[in-house]
Formats: C-alpha cells, structure tokens, sequence
C-alpha cells in the first residue's frame, strides 16, 4: 500500500486544483490589458499539469493573470450600482481595466432580459449597451447622454413605471420592517448601525427611547 502511494505521479491534477484548462486560458486570457500573443505561445507550449497547478513561474504570471479578470467581472457583477427608468434602461457606472465589458452585460441581461443595460466604464469613458435580443456595442458617450438617447426610442413600460419609489417611501418601508429585538441591545446596536443614525430623533446612546412603530413618521427622521 505504502509503495503504491510512493509510485503516484506527484504533478497529478486532482479536482480542479488552482489553475485552468488550456481551453479556458485560450478563450479568456486575451481579456486582460496586458496580454500579448507571446503568453499564448506559452499557454500552447507548457504542459497542461503545470497550468493546473501553477507548476512553473511562467504559469504562475498566467494564472494570476487570468484571476485579475475574473475578478474585476466579478465584481463588476456583484457590486455595481443601477437605476432604472420608465423606460426600462438599466444603467450603471463601472471601472473596467480588463476586457470583460461583454461579459458583464451579458450577467445583467440574463438577470433582466427584458431591459436594455447601459453600463458607463470610468477606464475608458465609453458606454456599453445590450439590447433585449442580446447584441452589444460600445459607444463613446456619457453615460446620461447614452441613456437619454436610448429612453427616447422607447415607450413607457407600465410595471417599470409602477415600481419608481422615492427616498422617503424607500426608507420609511425599510424602517418600519426592521422592529427587531436586537434594537434593545444597545452594543449590539451601536457596532451595526452608522454614526450617522446617532443623529435621528428618538435615538440616545444607540436605542430608541420614545418613538415606537406607531408613531414613526418620515419626517422625524430628518
């Protein structure tokens, strides 16, 4: 048993392991700012167990590489602000460096197929659009400017138009959902909440003493 453990390949892939395929390499790497067609000269040339497993410094240099671009649409994705209108544009600001503008668009697209997205990158100050059908182009225009354009062509959709709350409606609806217990533990209380709540009516040392569901208003909030 002992010696049939000593014979195993020590550079075996096992699972996924850190690195990619050489396909996945082939397909993504050219995303990055940095890629020239010398790195994939050597994504051909160096074993594939290496590019798993980060075997030599030249996989290393592609692997992290390829990590930096995932990463930056991962985030693009996750924590981008949008709005949307009557119109049902979808818009946001970005800050691409790599290019996976596409692929971005498409994330938002799956999520809301039936708007069009507008994202604005900051790197390079154009404007990505993706239409219902799923066709992307890049324009080099402001974000307000693009979105003004593409609301023009398009009708009001009612439940887009239903849906457009203002700040006050948004934060008395949040507030009026959150009468939880922990609000009476006033330590608890103090490391969640923002300074900025110490300000609010009603609030001493962290907890509310003398405003109750009931009584809430919007206005004793300002």
């Amino acid at each position: 048993m002992k010696n049939e453990n000593n014979c195993e390949d020590s550079l075996k892939v096992v699972g996924r392991a850190k690195g990619y395929s050489r396909e996945e390499l082939i397909a993504n790497l050219p995303r990055h700012s940095k890629f020239h067609l010398d790195l994939l000269k050597q994504v051909m040339t160096i074993p594939e167990v290496s590019l798993r497993n980060s075997g030599t410094a030249m996989a290393k240099k592609i692997i992290k590489m390829m990590r930096e671009v995932n990463t930056e649409a991962y985030r693009a994705k996750q924590f981008t602000r949008t709005e949307i209108n009557k119109h049902a544009v979808l818009y946001g600001i970005v800050l691409l460096k790599h290019h996976v503008m596409d692929n971005v668009l498409k994330y938002f697209h799956e999520r809301w197929p039936q708007c069009i997205i507008c994202l604005y990158n900051e790197h390079n100050q154009r404007t990505g659009i993706i239409n219902e059908k799923g066709n992307i182009r890049e324009v080099k225009l402001p974000l307000k400017e693009t979105v003004e354009k593409v609301s023009k062509e398009r009708p009001v959709v009612p439940y887009f138009d239903n849906i457009q709350f203002s700040g006050e409606e948004i934060f008395e609806s949040l507030y009026n959902s959150q009468n939880i217990v922990e609000r009476e533990n006033s330590r608890y209380f103090k490391s969640m909440i923002p300074d900025k709540c110490f300000d609010l009516p009603g609030m001493k040392n962290g907890v509310e003493k003398r405003y109750t569901s009931q009584k809430k208003k919007i206005d004793d909030f300002f």
